[in-house]
């Protein structure tokens, strides 16, 4: 009797090639796991469940991964702002890990002699895969058949063919990545810095309606978590999907992001990341009405520290869970509503209030209005600023 690898398995091109290539090349039998991130539509189950059964797979399950994905990592990137090049929200990298980590898991309670996936050498998710089933799962087999064996993309729907499953061109071309961060596109003009990105590209992964009306949506956060959408409570899983559908519509979220991979060369992907991009401004808007200015400033180092660590395939490094508890602990006064006005394309923040701003407060209105000093405290203020300046021969 054949041991048996769990892959784990999302429908796509490499994943699918994958089922044969390990039964024939490695010798086990295989139980492919889809661990439902975000992004999957009812179809898109049903045809991997298909494509499964069809390349003989012994079984196959789905996982639903939404609440860990949020629970484990979104909402520190939330309460970080983080961006990545000032630009990329991190769509795929916190995904990874809690795919991995799902897919180990259910390998140990199984009982498997192997895990594998299906990244390839240049990517950055292999070593998110790899990492974590080296953590959770080390005693293992650890298979990555595309890897291994520097298969393109061609070679596989090549494979595939000859195993009975077409693959359409433009599965072959681009490489896309929907979850519940954003969608990511890979392949043709991001291959090179300078090429452009059509709009059919983003049109082809997430499709927009360009007539849509323009309109404002409300979003309320409370101790820096969003927990309401146009004054309707929602659990964040379901806020940060309506919000993605709102996105979608007006196409907003779309962006390239090019930048430093974790195996050391430079790579370019374009997304789409409406919800978390739309959530990370406006509660960097609301952060700014209700913390000090220190308090920011080192919030944000430590974030950029934590989620690089994210993007890296670094998650179970100690030194993020003190990194979180700092993250968590400034969100205390971050409570409040921030209005967005969206159009086809575009949005900004038109406005925020919040019971702890700090623009409100009884003594810290702008203006001559301030209660906490006088024109003599400031005019006195100004000049003890100018003395470093003034003996370092500033003034000369």
């Amino acid at each position: 009797m054949s041991e048996t690898c769990i892959l784990a398995y999302s429908g796509g091109l490499d994943t699918s090639f994958c089922i044969p290539f390990i039964k024939e090349k490695y010798g086990y039998d295989v139980e492919t796991v889809m661990v439902d991130t975000g992004g999957f539509t009812e179809t898109d189950k049903n045809t991997a469940r298909e494509r499964s059964r069809k390349l003989g797979a012994k079984q196959h399950v789905i996982l639903d991964g939404r609440k860990q994905v949020f629970d484990r990592y979104a909402r520190y990137l939330i309460f970080g702002n983080v961006l990545r090049g000032g630009v990329y929200p991190l769509c795929v990298a916190a995904e990874r890990v809690v795919q991995a980590a799902m897919v180990a898991e259910y390998a140990l309670q199984e009982g498997a002699a192997a895990v594998a996936h299906g990244s390839t050498g240049a990517g950055n998710d292999q070593v998110r895969f790899d990492v974590a089933f080296g953590v959770l799962c080390p005693k293992l087999k650890q298979l990555a058949p595309v890897r291994e064996h520097s298969l393109t993309r061609q070679q596989e729907t090549e494979y595939l063919a000859k195993h009975g499953l077409e693959i359409p061109a433009k599965t072959t071309q681009y490489s896309i990545n929907a979850g519940m961060w954003g969608v990511t596109i890979g392949g043709k003009e991001t291959h090179e810095s300078a090429t452009e990105v059509p709009e059919s590209v983003f049109e082809m992964a997430v499709p927009s309606n360009p007539s849509a009306p323009p309109r404002k949506v409300s979003i309320k956060f409370n101790r820096g978590l969003p927990v309401s959408l146009d004054n309707e409570m929602q659990t964040p899983v379901a806020l940060v999907e309506k919000l993605n559908e709102i996105a979608a519509t007006y196409a907003l979220g779309r962006g390239i992001h090019l930048g430093d991979t974790i195996v050391g060369i430079k790579g370019r992907i374009a997304f789409q990341a409406g919800a978390a991009l739309m959530l990370i401004h406006a509660h960097r808007e609301l952060e700014k009405l209700t913390l000090t200015k220190w308090q920011r400033f080192w919030k944000d180092h430590v974030a950029d520290f934590y989620g690089n660590m994210i993007h890296e395939g670094q998650p179970f490094e100690p030194a993020l869970r003190d990194m979180e508890s700092m993250l968590e602990n400034s969100q205390r006064h971050v409570n409040g509503e921030v209005i967005l006005n969206i159009k086809h394309g575009g949005y900004f923040v038109a406005g925020v209030s919040s019971p702890n701003s700090m623009m409100e407060a009884a003594h810290g209105k702008y203006g001559e209005e301030f209660t906490l000093w006088d024109g003599r405290d400031a005019a006195g203020y100004s000049k003890i600023l100018t003395i470093p300046s003034k003996l370092h021969g500033g003034a000369e």
